[in-house]
């Protein structure tokens, strides 16, 4: 295997600012005339013991005894091999790589094609941008993201395009600029099972950058949800030069306003993340389509001391939720969350009632302990002997995760105030949790609520569509799952969902996908008492539609008039603000009366 010369090597060295990419990973502190200190970004740690020396270009951990110069740094980081990080630095400080005996860089790029794909995917990025922008194909999609409320700016920025519905024209595009059949075939862009088919097409396509910020992969949102079934969201499968375990969308973007402000956001989605960015809330990041990651918290853990979780308020996010907190308290960060109010998510809100009111309930976000605390309050009955040890015992799964000693006590105390437990017998059942599980025959793990079915409006109009499931249509494309208050009427439109994906939407699916025995008793029962006839079940959707579109707006006109009573005007500007205030008023109003 060819050398790459000396000459390179010391020319890389004398250039490269070893403090400047460090500081990519891990937060560093002067200390000193050049000597820079921080928390190891190879292990775990909770004082800083990782020395970068800017003089001698020289890195050592004094915990786990990492150590080495700038080359090996990047090497070890980014997982690749020593002349793959030559390259990288070579690449950043612009110098020219030279081999000895005179070899022909070339022929390194067939056994590594990394950067050709990021090339790649950097071009295609551009080109799904324009068919966005400026062609008659992106128009929907371009009214859909408009309306959403995203400005021209935002789209330039995070480069966001329109996957034209056609599924063969990205090959033959390919094809016709010289890109080898192999080389696309393992690009990630194109269906394993039919070579010539592009994965994204007819989605709104949101372009994941790398540190970098290089597009290295993509996320694509449907655009017509009925047709074929689709999955409402696509991802670019595992590539050798993107792993989803260790990016997240928009780091990019945020990884400086992480350093400043010392915290991070994580959300669910990319529209999430995208609405606090053009909200000024540039320390958003979110995950690529999978559940938040080890890799993922410990790339962001030696810049923030804090973690905001904003995921969505049904079950599936209040799940992950629970998980978040727990990963992060293992890795020693403080959590907090953001319960969003006025709509599902940061994009809804941000665009009913605006940038303020975003930013002001990130203000307004709780600690873990306080958001447990309170979802257990509310899941058992903690004015029972029952209820209060059911309730504490998952607390203590919480507790095990802290880190300090002082933490874990301040929580128990918290505990005991919250559902009046004494300290005494709380710090018993605390030291003995693992006899007192056995002993209450739960799982230690905070499981999903169990409440008594409410078969109101919304539920019954979930059931009635069972009776003929042809209605399912007219419900998802009027309304989502988080716009149901009743949990039961989530979980049964969540499942009606994954059968429809699934494409096993009959009545013995939804049965068995329910997991549920109450709720499904209910369901079997009005099906076979036939409460639900073909003529009267388009009235009843119809009417579940309007009740539950009702009950939405009348939520976010509480919280304009709140605004309307409180707002103080002492500027021109402040009336003008107040004026949009009532015109978002009346147009709710409007909204009602239509219905």
């Amino acid at each position: 295997m060819p050398k790459i010369s000396k000459e390179t090597i010391d020319q890389i060295h004398s250039n490269s600012d070893i403090v400047s990419i460090v500081g990519e990973y891990t937060r560093l502190q002067k200390k000193g005339a050049n000597d820079w200190w921080g928390c190891c970004p190879f292990h775990n740690e909770k004082t800083g013991s990782f020395h970068v020396d800017a003089d001698k270009k020289f890195y050592y951990c004094f915990g786990c005894h990492a150590s080495g110069d700038v080359i090996k740094f990047v090497q070890e980081m980014e997982k690749i091999t020593y002349p793959e990080a030559i390259l990288v630095l070579a690449k950043k400080n612009a110098i020219p790589v030279k081999y000895d005996d005179g070899y022909n860089p070339s022929e390194i790029k067939k056994d590594n094609h990394n950067e050709e794909y990021i090339d790649l995917y950097e071009r295609i990025a551009s080109t799904f941008h324009y068919f966005l922008t400026q062609t008659s194909q992106g128009n929907f999609a371009l009214d859909y993201i408009k309306k959403r409320g995203l400005t021209d700016e935002t789209l330039r920025k995070f480069k966001i395009g329109y996957a034209p519905s056609d599924r063969y024209w990205l090959k033959k595009f390919l094809l016709e600029k010289n890109f080898s059949e192999q080389f696309l075939n393992e690009s990630g862009l194109f269906s394993k099972n039919y070579k010539d088919v592009c994965i994204f097409s007819d989605r709104l396509m949101f372009p994941i950058f790398n540190r970098n910020g290089k597009v290295v992969a993509f996320g694509g949102r449907i655009l017509h949800p009925q047709k074929d079934h689709d999955s409402k969201y696509l991802n670019s499968p595992e590539l050798s030069h993107y792993k989803k375990r260790e990016t997240f969308f928009a780091f990019n973007f945020a990884k400086n306003a992480i350093r400043e402000n010392k915290k991070v956001i994580f959300c669910e989605g990319y529209m999430d993340c995208i609405a606090y960015h053009q909200c000024g809330v540039e320390y958003a990041v979110a995950t690529c389509g999978t559940a938040l990651t080890d890799e993922q918290i410990r790339l962001i853990r030696n810049f923030a001391d804090e973690v905001l979780l904003s995921f969505d308020s049904d079950g599936a996010g209040q799940k992950a939720t629970l998980k978040a907190i727990t990963m992060c308290r293992k890795q020693n960060i403080t959590v907090k969350v953001i319960r969003l109010k006025g709509g599902k998510d940061p994009a809804e809100i941000m665009l009913s009632f605006g940038k303020e009111n975003l930013t002001n309930q990130i203000k307004g976000a709780i600690l873990d302990g306080d958001y447990l605390l309170n979802i257990l309050g509310e899941k058992y009955p903690v004015d029972t002997p029952e209820g209060k040890t059911k309730a504490a015992l998952e607390y203590f799964e919480y507790i095990d995760c802290l880190q300090s000693d002082i933490q874990k006590e301040s929580c128990l105390e918290q505990l005991g105030q919250a559902f009046n437990i004494k300290p005494e017998a709380l710090k018993r059942d605390f030291t003995n949790r693992n006899q007192a599980q056995e002993r209450i025959k739960i799982r230690p793990e905070i499981t999903e609520e169990k409440t008594p079915v409410n078969l109101n409006a919304e539920l019954r109009g979930l059931i009635a569509v069972t009776a003929d499931l042809n209605q399912f249509e007219k419900i998802r494309s009027n309304l989502k799952e988080s716009d149901f208050k009743n949990p039961h009427a989530q979980r049964l439109f969540n499942v009606l969902e994954k059968c429809l994906e699934n494409k096993t939407f009959s009545i013995p699916d939804i049965l068995s996908e329910c997991n549920d025995s109450e709720l499904s008793q209910i369901i079997s029962s009005f099906i076979s008492d036939k409460v639900y006839q073909k003529e009267n079940i388009d009235i009843v959707v119809n009417d579940t539609i309007k009740f539950v579109q009702k009950n939405k707006i009348d939520e976010q006109r509480d919280i304009l008039l709140k605004r309307i009573r409180e707002y103080v005007i002492t500027t021109e500007d402040d009336q003008k603000e107040l004026n949009n205030l009532l015109k978002k008023k009346m147009e709710l109003d409007k909204q009602v009366q239509s219905l």
